[in-house]
This record gives C-alpha cells, sequence and structure tokens, in this order.
C-alpha cells in the first residue's frame, strides 16, 4: 500500500521541489497541494493521509497553527527557510524538519523516517496491548501495571508490596481482594501472605518455589491445591 501524502506551500517553487523529489519513491503518492493552509484545513475535515509536507510562514494561517488546528494529526515533516522554528515545531511532534534549500540527500532520510514511523503503527495495531490495570501508588497518581510483569504480591496487614519485573509498589489493598481480581489460570495464592504468577516460577523444591532468585513457601492449608495446580500445568 502506498503511503499518501499533501504538500502545503504558498510558494510554487517550493512545491515544485518536493514534487521533484518524490518522483523518484514509488511507494509515495501526492495526493493534492495547497498554497494555503486555510483550504488544507477544509480538506482534512473529509479527508485523511499518511504525510504532510508543511510550510511555516504563510498567509492566514500559518504552518504551527495549522497544526495545532488538525483533529487528528498525520505525520508531519515541516519544510521552511527559517531555522529558528525548529523548537517549536518539535514540540508539536513533527517527524523531521527541513530547511530549504531541500538537498535531496537529506530529504531521502526524511522520508526513511516516515517508512519505520508507519512501520511501527502497523505492527502496533496488529500487537493488541497486553492486559493491565491501574493501582493507587499516591493520593493523585494512578500507576498502569502489566499483568505478565508481576511476579509476586505480598501481603503487609492492610498494604500489599507488588513486586513487578523492574519495579516494586505499596499499595493499599488486602491480599484476598486483589488475587480476586487477577486471572486465577495465571495467578494463584500459595500462603496467606503471599500470591504469585505461576508462569515465573524458577523452581520448584519441597514445600516452596522460587522466582527471581527468592523463595516463597507453601502456607499448610494451600500446600495440596497449589501443587496439584501447578504441577498439572507442566
Amino acid at each position: 500500500m502506498k503511503t499518501t501524502c499533501v504538500i502545503i506551500d504558498d510558494e510554487p517553487l517550493a512545491i515544485n521541489v518536493i514534487k521533484n523529489h518524490l518522483k523518484e519513491f514509488n511507494d509515495i503518492e501526492l495526493i493534492k497541494t495547497f498554497t494555503n493552509a486555510v483550504e488544507a484545513l477544509s480538506f482534512f475535515k473529509n479527508n485523511a493521509v499518511d504525510l504532510i509536507f508543511l510550510d511555516i510562514n504563510m498567509p492566514l494561517l500559518d504552518g504551527l497553527n495549522f497544526i495545532k488546528s488538525l483533529e487528528k494529526k498525520p505525520l508531519i515533516i515541516i519544510t521552511t527557510a527559517h531555522i529558528e522554528y525548529a523548537v517549536e515545531s518539535y514540540e508539536l511532534d513533527v517527524l523531521d524538519y527541513l530547511v530549504k534549500p531541500i538537498p535531496f540527500p537529506r530529504f531521502v532520510k526524511a522520508i526513511n523516517k516516515v517508512s519505520k514511523n508507519l512501520e511501527k503503527q502497523t505492527v502496533n495495531k496488529q500487537q493488541p496491548e497486553k492486559p493491565y490495570f491501574f493501582i493507587k501508588i499516591d493520593k493523585k497518581k494512578m500507576k498502569k501495571i502489566y499483568l505478565d510483569e508481576i511476579l509476586v504480591i505480598e501481603s503487609l496487614k492492610d498494604y500489599l508490596k507488588i513486586t513487578t519485573v523492574d519495579n516494586r509498589f505499596i499499595i493499599h489493598q488486602t491480599l484476598s481482594s486483589f488475587t480476586k481480581q487477577l486471572p486465577q489460570d495465571n495467578f494463584i495464592r500459595i500462603h496467606r501472605s503471599y500470591t504469585i504468577a505461576i508462569d515465573k516460577i524458577d523452581t520448584i523444591e519441597g514445600n516452596s518455589v522460587e522466582i527471581a532468585g527468592v523463595r516463597y513457601p507453601f502456607g499448610r492449608t494451600y500446600c495440596e491445591e497449589v501443587k496439584n495446580k501447578i504441577l498439572n500445568l507442566y
């Protein structure tokens, strides 16, 4: 599938330079050109493209305010004779900033960025986000935790210590209520103080398991059920 693009620039000569550069790329399709951003803004109310080549200094509506006006942003490459807007442009998440006159080798680098970015977007769409939930780690902050990163949940009376692959969090909740929220195929309570992720077990020895170098014992009342469930999975 071709990458679709438009050019927005009030200078016809600048538009022609980009058009000529684009002729060297068979996988990019130029849909339309605009000499003012207001007309382009109307176009984008009912149309979408993958990429915009955008000038900054234009009458009526400049390029930076045009970006701010877009409800849904495609990839944007700034094409301008003025280097002083670079910082502000990157704060608006533009993909690249090309200074006129635009040499072809520099243009190629920008197009390579487009290809890599679109490939990444495609991969992200094909791979749905891993299951997660949010925990309250202080009065104002909620933290996203991915289920497949949890190793152990440890009871600290009315609090819990959640140990993940890269971090530890203390939250105000009981182990019983928290364990009920977890998928039973992936997590099991092995002790009044511990719920573990089954797939994170490294070794089973006697009445205990080892996870990430730490050994956790089975509680007496949990021992038989835990062993049956864990060992039946392997």
